[in-house]
């Protein structure tokens, strides 16, 4: 528990459940405004939904055929301010956009992105333009039929540590972090929350206070409302999967691809890992019980079709190295089409019987730090704690202070003040922490000083600092949310990290 987390008898200002993006993010907002705050997540942070997007940090360019206007401005606002607080996580990405003649007019497209460059204001990133692929290096991988098309800008982020980052800073301003810790049961006594908390990994469980409750349990919000709160709600979310697959590299270049498909939904395909392609994603709607989700075949079968129409090389079923899917909690708003869901939010704040409850609806990871903003001001007339002045529009992220030059400046530095780093490392260590790289590094004065290698250039210190910094628990923790190394490393390799970790944490 941190210094000024309250006492077991003191109430937490603030009960929040869910340790995913929009939960991280009111934690942060918060506890930066004064608030004692306890966030509970049954699993490891961005278990779910937040480790499993396209990783893109976008306004929704598809969004605007459905007139989601108000949406797409904020996300394009919010895209401009979460790439400077993050730049080591988070880098601007251009999307090439071919003109297929069977889906949507070239006249709607240019209408589209005109909008897109123009609808929200002080844009710093490249404007789209019109390209002939016969001549664009951008077109060299696609099929000669596709001659012209439309490139523009968006972002791209390292979705699971963008969690990680917000939590970490809201640890470090007080709040209380607690992962694999479900809420078991909740009410309202004498005007406060009483929560049950079970630690999934010992058994045990505790009973705390708290004058406000947030649910931002994402695929769970109604069921933690009907079954573990027993609140009734009329708002409902509507479950989507979305799946992703891993296959090696399809294109040189740090360019992306957006693909329109006959069924008028729009496929990724973005440069991955250095060594890979990321192709994604599908729109399942999902009727069983949220948790964890895999791919369908059918649905490796449409991702590959998609690329395939476009790309010269193409993507067999076969060489898919790796695949994920998640659940979008989406506002259930009555679209008939899953692709058709709004991607916007809604916050619903429950008074009826004193203490307040605020579910959270939907939500995007652009705009999540938007979102917590506005939950904080959803609650500020109930939670005088939380009524401070907003703060995170310009405040970096931990390790966003990456100094001069951006990235590549940084990156130099880096390598200057350790030389005895391989390039891959450096680049590895100062993408995934920034400035805090240097914490990792410490008094390092060659690799052997960094521990045992685990596997590739994966050390025991890197390990030792996810563990006692980010909350990392399980080796799936390191391999995969923390970082991608789950791609690169030998099975050997995996089962040593795996062993090491263990090792720790017993």
């Amino acid at each position: 528990m941190s210094e000024s987390a309250p006492s077991p008898a003191q109430p937490y200002d603030l009960l929040i459940v869910g340790g995913g993006v929009n939960g991280a993010g009111i934690a942060r907002d918060a506890v930066g405004r004064g608030a004692s705050v306890l966030l509970v997540e049954q699993d490891d942070l961005a278990s779910y939904t937040s480790s499993a997007s396209t990783k893109l940090i976008h306004g929704g360019l598809r969004y605007l055929e459905y007139y989601e206007f108000r949406l797409v401005r904020e996300a394009l606002t919010e895209r401009e301010r979460l790439l400077a607080m993050a730049p080591h996580i988070m880098w601007p990405m251009r999307f090439v956009l071919p003109h297929s003649k069977l889906v949507r007019p070239a006249w709607m497209l240019r209408a589209g992105l005109f909008l897109y460059d123009h609808l929200a204001s002080n844009m710093t990133l490249p404007k789209s333009r019109s390209v002939d692929f016969r001549t664009h290096s951008s077109g060299r991988p696609l099929k000669p039929d596709y001659t012209k098309g439309f490139v523009y800008s968006d972002g791209w982020v390292q979705d699971s540590r963008l969690v990680v980052l917000n939590a970490i800073d809201a640890a470090e301003r007080g709040a209380e972090i607690r992962t694999r810790t479900r809420l078991i049961k909740a009410g309202r006594v004498n005007g406060l929350w009483e929560a049950v908390l079970e630690d999934r990994t010992t058994g045990k469980t505790s009973t705390i206070k708290a004058r406000a409750l947030v649910n931002a349990a994402g695929p769970w919000v109604a069921r933690l409302l009907s079954e573990t709160l027993r609140i009734p709600n009329s708002k409902s979310v509507r479950l989507v999967k979305g799946s992703h697959i891993i296959v090696p590299r399809v294109f040189e270049g740090p360019q992306a691809y957006i693909f329109q498909n006959p069924d008028k939904r729009i496929v990724f395909a973005i440069p991955y890992e250095q060594n890979y392609t990321l192709i994604g994603t599908t729109d399942i709607p999902w009727k069983e019980a949220p948790g964890t989700v895999g791919i369908a075949p059918d649905e490796v079968t449409y991702l590959c079709e998609s690329v395939n129409r476009y790309f010269q090389t193409q993507v067999r079923e076969s060489d898919v190295v790796w695949s994920y899917a998640g659940l979008r909690p989406l506002y259930d708003d009555a679209s008939a089409n899953a692709s058709a869901v709004t991607r916007d939010y809604v916050l619903d704040l429950d008074t009826t019987d004193g203490a307040p409850l605020l579910s959270i609806f939907g939500g995007k990871i652009t705009t999540y730090r938007k979102l917590a903003e506005h939950a904080l001001e959803k609650l500020a007339p109930v939670l005088p704690a939380v009524a401070g002045a907003s703060w995170t529009a310009s405040e970096v992220l931990p390790g966003g202070d990456i100094g001069a030059g951006g990235f590549d400046g940084a990156l130099a530095r880096l390598r200057r003040a350790a030389p005895w780093l391989s390039e891959q490392l450096a680049w590895r260590l100062m993408r995934n922490y920034g400035s805090r790289a240097y914490e990792i590094i410490g008094e390092a004065n060659s690799i052997q000083d960094m521990g045992e290698l685990l596997g590739g250039d994966l050390t025991t210190r890197e390990v030792d600092y996810l563990i006692a910094k980010e909350w990392a628990r399980a080796p799936e923790d390191v391999l995969w949310r923390r970082s991608k190394l789950g791609l690169h490393l030998k099975e050997t390799e995996k089962k040593a990290v795996a062993e090491y970790v263990k090792k720790k944490v017993a």
